[in-house]
Parts: structure tokens; sequence; C-alpha cells
């Protein structure tokens, strides 16, 4: 995934900037950076691993020597990033959120219009921010520079485009990614996490809407681009990767995950002891679960946060499922002869909850009832890097069908996305034996979408149904 903060100052906006996109580093775990404009010192830049140091720790130096009154700042999974472009365009600094499909074909284009090369990253890609620079500097201008590229890319992707003259921030031609805008005195600031700049002082202005794009200076954020009609934004963001203090076209995180549970509860019929949520992106959704069915909830096991990083950083998948279960510490109190419900955001490989439950019924737990807060994952995402998952067979899901359909290679997989069908049932049943749960029951699609309260027309649930 990725996150991004801009700020446009009529002072030194370095602090802004610093704290802006630390606040972001809940959505990536490897790359991060800086880049500023000053009248008097031009572009400068700063990027830092940031795979197992906290951003705030790589980049303090930085802060005490970094000036401008422009910048942009980054957290990335993957490429480095903010990077500085010197074209026909003049020089600008440029950023991007998203995902490009068709990468290969993008870069067969601009060989095939010029002598155009790529630097090579340690891992042999392309770095993604640097594609689409070169895109943008197939035209004219950077407005229609910008434009081209997200008409070109098959994907998603949002662009924060810095020049002397201010930040042309571009939210993805479907909105799949948010752009919240801020404003204080003297300055605006564009930013992926809304609830980013108001410990800052800012206040919320706007978001932008779908392929809009528009140039932030310390006067404001003046439309250069007008918004589309339609938007297809990632409901993912509300179940899992949005930070729970932010909000998105309105809708607060933390209140769909309260009723996101309510729903799970009304649809229920167990009668466990204790609701608890796998932390963290669980727990507003039990607090949901517990309110609604009167069953207490509880912590049955903590994570220790002060030291161990996010459990998917690391790239090999038998680390990360041992730092997840490194993690979690058990009460051993509020385990031993319990029966317990437990939410947790998803299932997508099923290693870490499938560890989860047997750590409990290590612990002493008499049942241990499974409720994810959004349906089966049935599709790789086509549009944002959520995963490191390299093939949709990796999902758990994918993998049961695969048993049940036999030398089927391709099964009907809209019939497995129906809560009300045969074949749905059967796949809950394989998941639930191969993961030891109790029970399992997923969140249906339909009353997901009622927990945002958003039309299913305007959300991306291409993940679960595969409906672009």
């Amino acid at each position: 995934m990725g996150g991004f903060f801009g700020v446009a100052s009529k002072e030194n906006c370095i602090f802004d900037l610093f704290f802006g996109t630390d606040y972001h580093s809940h959505l990536g775990t490897r790359r991060a950076g800086m880049a500023l404009y000053d009248e008097k010192e031009g572009f400068n830049r700063a990027i830092h691993n940031i795979e197992n140091t906290p951003f705030r720790t790589k980049f303090d130096k930085d802060v005490n020597k970094m000036n401008g009154t422009l910048g942009i700042g980054c957290i990335s999974d993957y490429e480095p990033q903010p990077l500085i472009i010197r074209s026909h365009h003049g020089t600008y600094a440029i950023t991007t959120v998203g995902k490009i499909n068709n990468k290969d074909e993008i870069i067969t284009e601009i060989f095939q219009h010029g002598k155009g090369h790529f630097l090579e990253m340690s891992g042999g890609d392309i770095n993604a921010t640097e594609l689409v620079a070169a895109v943008i500097n197939q035209r004219d201008n950077l407005i229609e520079g910008i434009q081209y590229a997200q008409e070109l890319i098959d994907g998603s992707m949002t662009i924060l485009v810095m020049t002397p003259k201010g930040i042309l921030a571009a939210r993805d031609r479907m909105g799949r990614t948010p752009v919240s805008v801020g404003k204080k005195e003297d300055a605006f600031c564009v930013s992926f996490e809304s609830f980013a700049y108001l410990n800052l002082g800012y206040v919320p202005e706007r978001e932008l809407g779908p392929g809009e794009i528009a140039i932030v200076t310390p006067e404001g954020a003046r439309t250069l681009a007008a918004p589309g009609k339609d938007m297809k934004i990632c409901t993912f963001l509300w179940i899992y990767y949005g930070y729970p203090s932010s909000s998105y076209e309105g809708v607060s995180v933390e209140e769909m995950r309260y009723r996101c549970g309510a729903m799970l509860a009304k649809r229920d019929d167990v009668k466990p002891d204790i609701v608890a949520g796998v932390p963290d992106s669980g727990t507003a959704h039990a607090i949901g679960y517990a309110n609604e069915s009167g069953i207490p909830f509880s912590r049955p096991f903590i994570k220790y946060t002060p030291t161990w990083p996010r459990s998917f950083m690391p790239t090999i998948q038998s680390k990360r499922d041992l730092i997840a279960k490194m993690k979690l510490l058990p009460v051993h109190d509020l385990i031993k002869d319990r029966k317990l419900l437990l939410i947790d955001d998803s299932i997508v490989r099923g290693t870490q909850l499938g560890e989860t439950t047997e750590f409990l019924y290590q612990s002493g737990a008499k049942e241990v009832h499974i409720r994810p807060a959004c349906p089966p994952l049935l599709y790789g995402c086509k549009y944002l890097n959520f995963s490191r998952s390299t093939s949709e067979m990796e999902l758990i899901a994918r993998r049961v069908i695969k048993e049940i359909e036999g030398e089927n290679k391709y099964p009907n997989l809209a019939v497995y996305a129906d809560p009300d069908s045969t074949e749905y049932g059967q796949m809950l049943e394989k998941i639930r034996e191969k993961l030891n749960f109790t029970t399992l029951r997923y969140h249906r699609l339909d009353d997901m979408i009622e927990s945002v309260g958003i039309d299913k027309c305007k959300l991306c649930t291409y993940c679960w149904d595969g409906k672009e």
C-alpha cells in the first residue's frame, strides 16, 4: 500500500511534513521519503529504509537540516520515493500511491516513442513512480501528462507532483484511494489519511473527487481538472487498512467497524462467554458485536507493540507468521474454560488465524468461534498493493475451492461468493475444518456494504465478488 502527505505554506513546512508523513506509517513498512522546495535552496530530498526502524527515528536528523515552503512525503511498501525529476516541464518532485498492472506495455510504448531508460531497483523491478513520471513527460504540460498517465494505467494511481509553484494533487481516476485537503492560517495540506493533519492545527477543507486534479498553494486548493461522476473507493479501507480516527467520503472508520460488528451479531445464534477482536483492526468490530449482542467484550490476548514490527513486514511468509504469533500474549485467566467468539478483519491465507486459534486452545479455551468482518476473499486486488501475495491461489478460499472442484480449472466463483448457495456452505465448512474453528461465519457482502452506508455502485468490492 502506501500513504502520502503534502504541505504548501508561507513559512518553513518541515515540521508539518515530518509529522504528517509519520502519521501514515501504518500504510507501509519498507521505504519512506520527504522532498521539499525552498525558493533559495531549490529541491532537497531524503529517503530511508524503515523496515526495522520507525519513520521518526530515521528522519529526525533530516528535520534539523531540511527547509522549504513546499513539501511532499510518503510511506511506501515498495519503491523508494519521492523522486526528483528534471524534464521539459522543469524540475519537479513526485510521489504516487497505486498499482500498475500493464507496466510492461507502458514501458514498451515509451521505448517506441524515444530512447528512454529506467533505473532498476535492487530487486530488478522498475520504480513505478519513475514510470509514472516518464508517462507524464510524454505530454506538453503536467496537467495533460497526469491525465494521460491515469488513462493509460490499468490499475489505479494517485499522484502528488511538487513544482516551484505549488503541489499538483491528483486523485486516481475512480477514486479508489482518498485525498483529503486541510487548511490553517497561511498553509494548506493534502493527505491520504484525514486525521493526519488535525494535531498540526489544520481543519478539514474537503476531499478531492475521483480523477480531480487540484493545485495546492498556501492560499488554497484550486481545482484544475474537474472530478468525474463515477467512483469506486476501496471498501477494505474501512474494514482493515484505514486508521480508526480517519474517515473517507464522510464515513468514520471506527463507527463503520462498530456497525459492521453489530450486523454480524444480528445474524448470529451462538452464545459464547466473551467477544474479542484480533488486535488491532478486529477490536472495533468486536466492540460493535458485543454492544449489539450484550455478550461481554474482553481482551484474552494482548499485542506486544513496543518493539515488534508489523507482522506482514518480512518478505518470507514463515517469518511473518512467526512474528504474528510472538506478538500475541495470552491472558490465561480470560481464556481458560471459556467459549470465545473472535473477530478478525479478514481471513487471507488463514495461517495466522489458524495459529491464533491453536494458541487459544493451548491456553485452555473450550470453544473458538470465528467471525471475519468481511466476506471470503476470492480475488487478488487489481487496484492497490494490499498484499505481497503473488497468486490468488495463496488465498485460503481459493485453495479450498480447488479441493472441492478437483480437476475443474475454471470453477464458477460466483456461486462461492453467494452466501445462500450450497457451494458457499461447502467452502466455509472446509475452511472451518482446516483451521480448527468451532464455528465459522463470514460477514455478508450486503451487510458489509450497509455498514459503510455508501451506495454499492460507488464502492469497490472486487476482491469479494470479482465485479469491476
